[in-house]
């Protein structure tokens, strides 16, 4: 898969080149980071990006011309999606990183800066997408988020697919408690469930421990999960 990032702090993208699995995926080229920086395409000598915003208000906005310059500038693939970082976007969900990671060969990554971008910059977009409903000073965190959680779902980034299958969101439910040895640490013991060598019984429980912890932790969760069991 390649990866285009437009961001005005490329260094920030730098680590995930090392990091853990995902590391090891760009090294083994089942993925591909490319970052541009749109003060490269900025048509002035002083590399301008940004401008005070018409109508006035507090804070710089985004200039169009530079960024739709770096974005034109990136080979297209045929199976490619532009996702805008944004805290008006959709709240992403675990289903929309499966869904990139299965659909698209390309992902291009728009990341904002300052007070905000020039309105036209959405024109470019086939998404816009939130990590939360909060403000940071950039969308380089929120590109770096749906670049793990999109490339450890490769084929061949984790060491097995029924890891991936099981983990929390991946069928609404939170996932379920995990232990290994040893049996009794400080007085907090594993179930005796998990030792008893019943496969049946295990995935009982854990299938129950799954349904409580979300109901508990995330009713809203379970709430759709409920749903989603009613209409199957």
């Amino acid at each position: 898969m390649r990866l285009d990032v437009v961001s005005l702090a490329p260094e920030a993208f730098a680590p995930l080149q090392g990091l853990g699995v995902i590391g090891r995926a760009f090294a083994a080229g089942r993925a591909a980071l490319h970052v541009h920086n749109p003060r490269d395409f900025a048509p002035d000598r002083y590399r301008k990006v940004d401008d005070e915003p018409y109508g006035g208000g507090a804070g710089m906005v985004l200039k169009p011309e530079p960024v739709y310059a770096a974005v034109e500038s990136i080979p297209v693939l045929t199976r490619r999606r532009v996702l805008l970082m944004s805290p008006q976007g959709t709240p992403l969900e675990q289903a929309d990183l499966r869904r990139w990671a299965a659909d698209y060969d390309q992902l291009i990554f728009l990341c904002g800066h300052y007070e905000g971008f020039d309105e036209r910059i959405r024109a470019l977009a086939d998404e816009e997408v939130s990590i939360g409903d909060f403000v940071l000073t950039g969308g380089e965190l929120p590109a770096m988020t749906i670049i793990n959680g999109v490339v450890r779902l490769l084929p061949g980034t984790v060491g097995t697919e029924a890891c991936l299958e099981e983990e929390s969101h991946s069928a609404l439910l939170l996932e379920h408690p995990h232990y290994t040895r040893p049996a009794d640490f400080r007085g907090m013991t594993v179930p005796d469930v998990l030792r008893s060598g019943d496969h049946g019984a295990i995935a009982r429980w854990r299938s129950q421990q799954q349904q409580e912890r979300t109901q508990r932790r995330r009713p809203d969760l379970y709430a759709r999960w409920r749903v989603q069991q009613q209409q199957q």
